[in-house]
């Protein structure tokens, strides 16, 4: 993807007050300080039980943090994040005069006025930039880069098997480790505590993490999101998201095998295109599990 897009499914959010920081820092699944305007921080809200509500980028920018989410649960995240501001010096708006866009492109601009960042999940990600539009227009035209298909996009961020908020992951059902958010930087261990943070710790230390996300190339027809994945007529996975000839599959981590022969999902065949690093973390923890 050698242009940039306006993803006209994002919207931004901006927390501001002087407690802003401290009160995402209990909540988010990442460390909220190391945000800044050139630095994005990819992070998760979840329940008390560790299951997924909403994931997003965030920025700083000046006395404001800025949250990059899904626009069509935009209202579901800001109303669900002022329940917790309570006596804090905390406010949590929408900033309808920003807009989000990405690009593959590299090197990254650094544009005035506009906060752009490297996507923090995998260097081939390519970055983000959010700001009022023409700002953006202006910065993305500068860096010599035209408006581009979201499709690309779409297929880029499948073959880096890269979630997509609801689209691959279930409200109040899914969990970080099947988003791979261990794996792709979206947690941050040290910080101290957040929501979920128990949950989901112990599923990490204990190696409990039995389903992942991961791209799959289609032979036929593109599965429907849910449609079952099924190996030998016994299900092992669960189409997501899709673009191009890859769908998104929350696999049982047995089944994503390279040299899988047997995968069905209606009348289209799968066959398994796990990334570089999912491939690399599937090994470690088989070599790790062989060794309790």
């Amino acid at each position: 993807m050698t242009g940039y897009h306006i993803a006209e499914d994002r919207t931004v959010l901006r927390v501001s007050g002087a407690d802003r920081v401290d009160f995402l820092q209990g909540i988010v699944s990442n460390d909220v300080a190391k945000a800044g305007r050139d630095r994005g921080v990819w992070a998760a809200f979840l329940t008390p039980q560790g299951k997924y509500l909403h994931d997003f980028f965030l920025a700083a920018d000046g006395e404001s943090i800025l949250l990059d989410c899904e626009r069509a649960r935009a209202d579901d995240l800001r109303k669900r994040l002022r329940r917790y501001t309570l006596r804090s010096d905390a406010r949590v708006e929408a900033a309808d005069d920003l807009v989000v866009a990405f690009s593959g492109a590299d090197p990254r601009p650094t544009p005035e006025g506009v906060a752009c960042f490297a996507d923090p999940r995998h260097s081939d990600a390519g970055f983000r930039a959010i700001g009022e539009p023409a700002a953006v227009g202006e910065a993305m035209a500068a860096a010599g880069l035209a408006p581009a298909d979201p499709l690309d996009w779409d297929c880029r961020r499948l073959a880096l098997g890269l979630p997509d908020g609801s689209r691959d992951l279930e409200v109040e059902r899914s969990t970080l480790a099947e988003a791979n958010a261990d794996l792709l930087g979206g947690i941050d261990w040290e910080k101290g505590c957040w929501m979920g943070q128990e949950v989901t710790a112990r599923m990490h230390y204990r190696g409990l993490a039995k389903r992942r996300l991961t791209p799959m190339r289609v032979g036929g027809p593109m599965p429907p999101r849910g449609a079952m994945v099924e190996r030998d007529g016994k299900p092992v996975g669960e189409c997501r998201s899709s673009a191009g000839d890859l769908v998104m599959v929350l696999a049982r981590t047995e089944a994503i095998d390279e040299a899988e022969p047997g995968l069905r999902s209606g009348a289209a065949r799968l066959y398994p295109a796990p990334p570089g690093w999912l491939k690399t973390a599937l090994k470690q923890d088989a070599a790790a599990s062989g060794a309790r």
